[in-house]
């Protein structure tokens, strides 16, 4: 009897076993079955299907994991979805910059550290003659001749001849890129042919009109001083006042004409120097004596001390005409009753005339720009000015291989310094 009690007691046992083993087969078969449609989502969406899903199973052990792979897969649907818009808009946009670029008057090119080609616009290609993506690679001095002494990063509103185009004028400006450790430079290249004609053909047309007014004008200024001096009979005390302003008005006209004219000349054949030892002392003390009337008439007075007799090689009458022009323009922006003062310095390698006064003052702005042809602050004040004074006087004192420089602080100070070679 116990031995049948014992074999029942096995059998139950291994049919434990088969129930439980067969159970858990089933539950790895189930398993291996999710295992593989998580496989194969994943594989899916590796290679870009991104609509694809998991199917809802009910097993509250794979449910959770099953939704966080299906919301996993919309979020990067959503965002496969805005990286695309993003890539049509930048590829919108880079369409539209490229067409801008393209439509310049001015041509573009990108080198790289050796001036090889990288980029250009149609404009560069049309230019250099060439067909195309032919260009790139090259080196740009195959193209384009720049001055000996200037290097890529140094072409800033240099002249620049063009091989193919050679009867046209170009300037060229270099801008450097920083990106990474790599030099990019921007070349921009400008045809200014046809600026360079009208400014020819301009400033033919002042300099022969000018030239044809200075006869008439001269003439009027010998009349005036026969009318003074009672050659043609007697006057009264305030035909003369009328005649004397009429004079000075005359002179000043005569000056501005004078002033157009040296001023072309400078540009055709530059300026002749004729130089000899000067001795400031005198040379500053003989000129403060002639413009000191003008400056009387405004109520101001040009002080000069004489102190050591510093002696300067240049031109005379250039550098008197430089001189009379400061102190000119600072008893005309001479708001104020103080007075001019004129100071002679030594610096290494240079002997200093600074002209100085306390008026109104020059902004900041204008400081970089007084010196430019045809500038002239001197319109902002409603006072006559060609805007060729500064002009004329830094080219003169260039010539003698020195420089004009100027500081000024509003309504305080302003202070014209001529450096010339000691």
């Amino acid at each position: 009897m116990l031995w049948y009690v014992i074999n029942a007691c096995i059998i139950l046992v291994f049919i434990a076993l088969f129930l439980i083993t067969r159970q858990m087969n089933k539950r790895w078969s189930k398993i291996n079955d999710y295992l593989g449609m998580v496989t194969n989502t994943v594989n899916s969406v590796r290679y870009g299907n991104l609509s694809t899903k998991m199917d809802k199973i009910e097993h509250s052990s794979y449910k959770n994991v099953t939704e966080s792979i299906n919301r996993m897969v919309e979020t990067l649907n959503d965002r496969e979805k805005m990286i695309v818009e993003y890539q049509a808009e930048l590829i919108r946009q880079n369409k539209l910059l490229e067409n801008v670029i393209n439509s310049l008057s001015d041509g573009i090119l990108i080198v790289n550290e050796h001036g090889n080609i990288l980029r250009a616009t149609p404009k560069i290609i049309d230019w250099f003659g060439v067909k195309g993506n032919d260009i790139l690679g090259k080196n740009v001095l195959d193209y384009i001749e720049i001055p000996e002494n200037k290097t890529i990063e140094k072409l800033i509103n240099v002249d620049i001849f063009i091989k193919h185009t050679p009867t046209n004028n170009f300037v060229i400006n270099s801008i450097k890129l920083s990106l990474d450790d790599k030099k990019r430079y921007v070349l921009l290249i400008k045809d200014v042919t046809t600026e360079r004609e009208i400014e020819t053909l301009k400033e033919d047309f002042v300099a022969t009109l000018t030239h044809d007014l200075k006869v008439p004008i001269v003439a009027e200024a010998n009349i005036l001083n026969f009318l003074i001096d009672g050659k043609f009979g007697e006057i009264n005390d305030k035909q003369k006042v009328a005649l004397l302003n009429m004079k000075s008005s005359n002179q000043e006209l005569i000056e501005l004409v004078q002033i157009v004219l040296e001023t072309y000349k400078i540009k055709e054949t530059g300026i002749p120097l004729l130089k000899e030892n000067i001795k400031l002392n005198e040379f500053l003390t003989d000129i403060v004596n002639q413009v000191q009337p003008i400056a009387t008439n405004a109520g101001l007075t040009i002080n000069f001390t004489p102190k050591k007799n510093i002696t300067v090689s240049a031109d005379t009458m250039q550098l008197e005409r430089v001189i009379k022009n400061l102190i000119s323009n600072a008893i005309s922006h001479s708001n104020t009753q103080k007075d001019i003062d004129i100071e002679v310095g030594e610096i290494p390698g240079f002997v200093t005339i600074s002209v100085i006064d306390y008026g109104q003052g020059i902004h900041q702005d204008e400081l970089k720009l007084i010196f430019n042809k045809y500038y002239s602050a001197a319109k902002k004040f409603r006072k006559i000015g060609t805007g060729l004074g500064l002009y004329l006087s830094q080219q003169i004192v260039k010539s003698h291989g020195g420089e004009i420089t100027v500081t000024s602080e509003e309504n305080v100070r302003t202070e014209f310094c001529i450096k010339l070679p000691d």
